[in-house]
């Protein structure tokens, strides 16, 4: 059964992908052009460090798939993909191998195809400590990802029905683990008042994974008989909005959700992110043209990446965080509303030495 449900997944999340919508509220963020900024190519480096950890792009693959035969051969090309580009990547949810350690190849075929790379695990909010470093072990994982799924559990029709414990469980598998623990949501956001307990349990990153991108309540209603809770379509906040929402939080909260392009890489590094994850397009991408498709997806976005980094005049992803930005429509009133000022982001390069090329020659 769990089989089955993770082959829907990924089924009902390709079609999703094949029919996108248009506008999310990435393209509510905009640069402020400013013509002489551009430095030199050779001058830009991808690497990005945050909470202990060191990458050697801001690019990831994010949490997608495993537990089924046809899922084991995704995570195989996807490994691939990531070997080959160097960008790290995140194994689907390991309750299928919790239930049935039969399918422990269907994940740990990450590790065999991509024996040097950065690997993070997934777990959800209901494991236990135990089962915490059994997933660490079986990927021999870099990081440990938590989701936090309350929305597509309520409506998953076999799905989990209390979530008092999760709080509790979380704080203990982050002192119970010898890796980074990273919290992440799977498509609806992270709050800032979320972040800041996740913060003070100990979490050492959270990856908001919000609203825009593959959306799991669809797919839980997709799976249901009478399809009774399509009004949650569209439930949560934005990647966009949850990163200036968490602004000052105290710990590196990573931007996912929503991402389809290098410019929504760019913008989410520039409102703070040190990386950005993407799942939908790279899981399109591989199902319809195989690995050598994705490895040349993700170089290409690579590439790009340096190339939107070069002429903002932003040595490090982290520079980004120095260039002017514009916040338009409902994103703008988001922030009106939860009393963020984004005045400041469009002057912000001005609090820099402007002599100096390596904050942005403005």
């Amino acid at each position: 059964m769990i089989a089955e449900r993770k082959d829907d997944h990924v089924r009902f999340a390709a079609e999703q992908q094949r029919h996108p919508g248009g506008h999310n509220q990435f393209d509510d963020v905009s640069f402020v052009h400013h013509a002489l900024a551009g430095i030199d190519r050779s001058d830009v480096s991808l690497a990005t460090r945050f909470g202990g950890m060191e990458w050697k792009v801001p690019l990831y693959i994010n949490a997608m798939t495993g537990g089924s035969v046809r899922t084991g051969a995704i995570n195989r090309d996807l490994a691939i993909a990531a070997r080959e580009t160097g960008v790290p990547i995140a194994t689907g949810s390991l309750s299928a191998y919790f239930a049935d350690e039969s399918v422990a190849d269907t994940f740990s075929v990450m590790r065999h195809e991509n024996p040097d790379g950065f690997i993070m695990a997934n777990i959800n909010a209901n494991a236990s400590v135990e089962k915490a470093r059994r997933a660490v072990d079986l990927l021999r994982a870099d990081a440990l990802q938590i989701h936090l799924n309350v929305i597509q559990e309520t409506v998953m029709p076999e799905g989990d029905r209390s979530f008092s414990a999760w709080g509790p469980r979380i704080e203990k598998i982050v002192h119970g683990v010898d890796v980074p623990v990273i919290v992440k949501e799977v498509g609806f956001g992270l709050s800032r008042e979320t972040i800041a307990t996740l913060r003070d349990m100990g979490v050492r990153v959270a990856d908001v994974a919000g609203r825009g991108g593959t959306d799991f309540a669809r797919i839980e209603n997709d799976r249901r008989k009478h399809a009774d809770y399509s009004y949650l379509d569209g439930w949560g906040q934005s990647a966009p909005a949850c990163l200036l929402d968490a602004q000052g939080v105290g710990i590196p909260v990573l931007a996912s959700g929503g991402v389809r392009d290098p410019l929504d890489v760019v913008r989410g590094l520039a409102l703070g992110a040190p990386a950005v994850g993407s799942s939908g397009r790279f899981l399109r991408t591989v199902l319809d043209g195989g690995v050598s498709a994705l490895v040349t997806h993700i170089a290409t976005w690579l590439d790009h990446i340096g190339a939107l980094m070069t002429a903002l005049g932003a040595r490090t992803p982290s520079e980004l965080t120095r260039c002017d930005v514009l916040v338009h429509g409902d994103l703008r009133t988001f922030c009106a509303d939860r009393g963020i000022d984004t005045r400041g982001l469009a002057t912000r390069s001005s609090s820099y030495d402007t002599t100096h090329d390596t904050v942005g020659g403005i």
